[in-house]
């Protein structure tokens, strides 16, 4: 080949990657678009322009073609308000969780009403058991504070012994405990009935049965 076909041949090869150079950026590059506040006239670039700043615009590709749409940016209100739906939305997912986990729970204790009839029975006994045993317990404890205070005639006009003044004490203490306690205990036996008749319901919702 001749130096002159050569030169033509560098030549040719040049414009076309010229050429070739110039189309890649339009097909590769997006373009920020969005109307102007002012005028209402679409405002593009591509990065993004002013115009554009805290407002909702679209990407576009080299062709024109949507690529993406960005939402406004959230006024401090609807972000408040937006963290708020989120909050409740976690509650509610905590809430349905906790009552699968008790569903399965249930499901899993018992086979049918009359197991939860028999464990309620039996739940009802052993509070009874208990509060009896309490009960007992506080009678005795009254009658050796009733005999300590018997004792303490036969101090009177005379300084009474330490000991059985702070056996009082220890005797009232422990009379006042036991008597908090068997009244918690009256009110969870109270709670009983209640408990297990919710377990009832929801079994029945659950089997159908």
């Amino acid at each position: 080949m001749s130096t002159p076909d050569l030169r033509r041949c560098s030549r040719l090869l040049a414009v076309l990657l010229l050429s070739l150079g110039a189309s890649l950026p339009a097909q590769a590059g997006n373009f920020f678009c969005c109307p102007d506040p002012q005028s209402g006239r679409r405002v593009c670039g591509d990065s993004l322009p002013e115009q554009c700043r805290g407002r909702a615009y679209r990407i576009l590709d080299g062709n024109g073609n949507l690529v993406r749409e960005v939402p406004a940016a959230l006024t401090p209100e609807q972000k408040a308000a937006k963290a708020e739906e989120e909050r409740r939305r976690q509650q509610q997912e905590e809430i349905e969780r906790e009552q699968k986990r008790k569903d399965t729970a249930l499901l899993a204790t018992y086979a049918s009403q009359q197991d939860i009839d028999m464990a309620q029975q039996k739940a009802e006994n052993d509070a009874k058991l208990n509060m009896q045993g309490l009960q007992a317990r506080l009678d005795e404890t009254s009658k050796k504070r009733k005999k300590a205070q018997e004792e303490t005639e036969f101090y009177r006009g005379k300084p009474q012994p330490p000991e059985l003044t702070q056996r009082l004490k220890s005797l009232d203490s422990e009379i006042a405990a036991m008597q908090q306690e068997l009244t918690q205990k009256q009110r969870d036996f109270s709670g009983i009935k209640q408990r297990y008749d919710s377990e009832r319901q929801r079994f029945r919702e659950l089997t159908g049965r």
